[in-house]
């Protein structure tokens, strides 16, 4: 029983107006009636298989056997009750593979439907799987269908409140092509990963916008204060311009670390090729150093031998040497955490694993229900608790004072 295009449009346009986890999922949900009808497509599918013909074919004449009407059948879900019409033929044979005979609980299509999505498979990859699973067809429009849930799941994760402090946050964009106005253009994910009072791991938030900018980085750190964050001891970022005035105009006291590896590529790529190997030896004893004082010996050094040949490389470190060097002040634990953002950059390679079926995704809402499905995929890998968090939070301590204290436990 395949849905009709009108009844498509009419569930499609219910859809978009669903403003709740109960309009999608409720004893008259959208959703739940959408998995009704598609259960009896299955069901219609076993059925031709079963007798070999279509309904109302002439293949059917003279078989000897036939259908025989349906027969109403309440299955319990992991959302509640469904009522379905189930077919019967008239020597009482079919025995379907979906929901088998004196079975009164969904084995977990939705489920199924949403996990293999989440592993970053295409409609058509899982519509292959649930008809290998299954052994009937579930029409594309159905998958998109049970897929959209997510959407209300996605405005509910972005609007949780937050904790008060983070004692240090990763900002970083992350690019993908999304499909604007007939033309294939490059959006920004916006993302921010945190580690909590606590020594855990957190994604706070995935925004999607145009290409990445200081002044969308601004909208979202108001968008963090106003689900609650107070305090941001130490914020990790990389070299965009503008991003350091971008946190100080909403968090202030915050501690910014422009990321030190960042630093070293684009001093990388404007050496000579006969240049690179002594000149990153250099400039590796100025940030490998004990102490920020012989960190600017060093730098002094290199700015004596190399300044002539590549004013502009050391130049850019002049320029940002304040937001480059605060890992000094702390001990190698926490210097190996901030001073780079490989962090979140190892979450933005785990989200291209994801999406990487996806060459192109057809808006930002789609963009989004796919990296909200790989985040909830990637919680229990990314949300335990740091090594050493013990001794890096009484340095913390020690450093903060009651900025940080007032927020433990």
């Amino acid at each position: 029983m395949d849905l009709s295009d009108s009844q498509l449009s009419k569930l499609g346009e219910e859809l978009r107006k669903a403003s709740s986890y109960e309009d999608l999922m409720g004893k008259d949900g959208i959703l739940k009636r959408l998995l009704g009808k598609s259960l009896e497509g299955f069901l219609e599918a076993e059925m031709v298989d079963h007798l070999g013909y279509h309904k109302h074919s002439v293949a059917g004449n003279n078989t000897g056997n036939s259908r025989n009407g349906y027969k109403k059948k309440t299955i319990q879900s992991e959302q509640g009750k469904l009522d379905i019409r189930v077919p019967h033929d008239r020597n009482g044979e079919f025995s379907p593979k979906v929901i088998p005979k004196h079975t009164r609980r969904l084995g977990g299509l939705e489920d199924t439907v949403l996990s293999l999505y989440s592993k970053g498979l295409s409609t058509r990859d899982i519509q292959e799987h649930i008809k290998e699973i299954y052994g009937a067809s579930l029409s594309s429009s159905a998958v998109s269908m049970i897929t959209d849930k997510v959407h209300i799941m996605v405005q509910e994760w972005k609007n949780r409140p937050l904790q008060s402090c983070y004692p240090i946050l990763f900002l970083d964009a992350v690019h993908f092509k999304v499909k604007q106005d007939g033309h294939y253009v490059s959006k920004a994910a916006y993302n921010c990963f945190a580690i909590d009072t606590e020594g855990r791991r957190e994604i706070l938030g995935i925004w999607i916008g145009q290409a990445e900018s200081s002044i969308f980085w601004t909208s979202v750190l108001t968008d963090l204060k106003n689900r609650g964050v107070e305090e941001i001891l130490i914020a990790c970022v990389d070299g965009l311009t503008g991003f350091d005035a971008a946190i100080e105009a909403i968090f202030p006291k915050t501690v910014i670390q422009k990321c030190v590896v960042h630093q070293i590529r684009n001093a990388f790529k404007h050496l000579a090729y006969k240049d690179r190997k002594p000149f990153m030896a250099d400039l590796k004893e100025v940030y490998t150093a004990d102490t920020l004082e012989m960190a600017e010996m060093c730098f002094e050094k290199l700015k004596d031998k190399w300044g002539d040949r590549y004013n502009a490389v050391i130049t850019s470190w002049e320029k940002n040497w304040a937001y480059l060097t605060p890992f000094f002040s702390y001990s190698k634990a926490i210097r190996k955490i901030m001073y780079t953002t490989n962090s979140i950059e190892n979450l933005h390679r785990q989200f291209r694993k994801v999406t990487r079926s996806k060459n192109v995704f057809p808006s930002d809402q789609a963009l989004m229900k796919s990296l909200y499905m790989a985040q909830d995929n990637l919680t229990d890998k990314w949300c335990g608790r740091i090594s050493a968090w013990v001794e890096m939070r009484a340095e913390l301590i020690a450093h903060f004072g009651e900025r940080f204290t007032k927020y433990l436990m």
